[in-house]
């Protein structure tokens, strides 16, 4: 059975996270994906800190698995002689350079479309190609506090908190594929490329979701609320006798049969927590009667009585998420092989489909692990072109 993307090439020339994020989706997938490595360090996210899996980056682990790696350098006739060659057999191109110095290297989406106008150019930058600050450098954390989702991070009271997973970067890795994804859709029907511009900024903007739609509207300007929710109450975490879970009652129905099963009828008919709108309006009674409640039983048995009738769940540290028995039985931490009898457990693919039979995983690569392969088998190179062209 085909996979989806099977037979699609992307050349990536990305490093570190929101790029080699797209292309780890659309390698999942199916694609050939080739990353496009510097002479003697690589992508620098193989050196991060600090943990090493037989000298290679967790870090590095964690972002390209099902992928190959070839280098080149691209600052050499030689070097950017064989990118251009595999750019005319390749469907997209992936970088994440600032603005400018894809256009130095003379590898930009208008050169590249001359030699295969097929091609797909996604440029992956902190702002965008256009606009006052898109020069300016930007990482992760960068794009979290100027798009405004750090600003409501956290407890109340408390310093803003930078979201616990890098969501600046994954988040342009995300719509970065959804673009190349609808690119490639539409050229199907036209037989024409294009080039995609994702903001890294432009994507926290668009995350910010009803809070900032709540601002556009009603002039609220979003402030932190810890685990609770800016609409719906009650939707927060408490503390048992034992452990944190969290519980949301968007609906009243939800409310109703939370307030039954849990030994306590008469607080759905509290005309204070009757409905949505009282119980917003009189959420801190609502919080300390509900806060006092959860202390009386340990978490395992508030999980009991509500797991599969209710929205409630523990707050899983790491470890205890990886090891829960839903996420092990979606295939979501698979093992690949490594070669010498060894084995490494992976983050799978969470996009499950009915085309697909069985899901492929293989590690990621070494350091120009598939280099000589690829310039022989694609671009028919003989031993000195592949020299020449490192």
């Amino acid at each position: 059975m085909r996979m989806p993307l099977e037979g699609v090439r992307i050349l990536d020339l990305s490093a570190i996270i929101a790029g080699p994020y797209s292309t780890l989706l659309l390698a999942d997938l199916g694609a050939e994906v080739i990353k496009i490595e510097k002479p003697g360090t690589g992508d620098g996210a193989r050196g991060m800190p600090p943990h090493y899996v037989e000298g290679e980056s967790a870090y590095f682990i964690a972002y390209n698995r099902n992928k190959k790696s070839l280098v080149l350098n691209l600052t050499k006739p030689q070097g950017k002689k064989a990118f251009l060659d595999l750019v005319k057999i390749s469907d997209v191109v992936v970088n994440n350079y600032r603005p400018g110095v894809i256009e130095k290297l003379g590898l930009h989406y208008e050169a590249l479309r001359e030699l295969n106008p097929r091609i797909i150019c996604c440029s992956i930058t902190g702002y965008g190609s256009t606009g006052p600050f898109k020069d300016r450098p930007a990482f992760d954390i960068c794009v979290q506090a100027r798009g405004g989702i750090m600003s409501f991070t956290g407890e109340p009271g408390r310093p803003p908190v930078r979201q616990g997973v890098p969501m600046g970067d994954l988040g342009g890795g995300i719509f970065a594929a959804h673009g190349i994804l609808a690119a490639l859709y539409q050229r199907e029907k036209t037989g024409r490329g294009q080039k995609i511009d994702i903001s890294m900024l432009d994507c926290q903007i668009a995350m910010l979701s009803y809070r900032g739609q709540y601002y556009l509207s009603g002039g609220e300007i979003a402030q932190p609320l810890g685990t609770g929710h800016a609409s719906v109450h009650p939707s927060r975490s408490f503390q048992t006798k034992t452990f944190e879970i969290v519980l949301d009652c968007n609906l009243q129905r939800i409310f109703d049969e939370f307030c039954a099963l849990a030994g306590v009828p008469e607080m759905a008919k509290d005309p204070r927590f009757s409905s949505r709108e009282n119980r917003f309006t009189h959420q801190k009674a609502l919080y300390e009667k509900l806060e006092a409640l959860f202390l009386t039983r340990t978490g395992e048995e508030w999980l009991a009585l509500m797991d599969a009738r209710i929205p409630i769940a523990p707050i899983n540290t790491v470890d205890k998420a990886l090891t829960d028995p839903q996420v092990l039985s979606r295939n979501m931490v698979p093992e690949v092989d490594c070669g010498a009898g060894k084995t490494l457990k992976i983050i799978g693919n969470p996009i499950k489909m009915s085309e697909i039979e069985k899901e492929k995983f293989t590690p990621a690569p070494r350091l120009d692990q598939d280099g000589d392969q690829l310039l022989r088998e694609l671009l028919h190179y003989r031993d000195e072109e592949i020299k020449a062209a490192r």
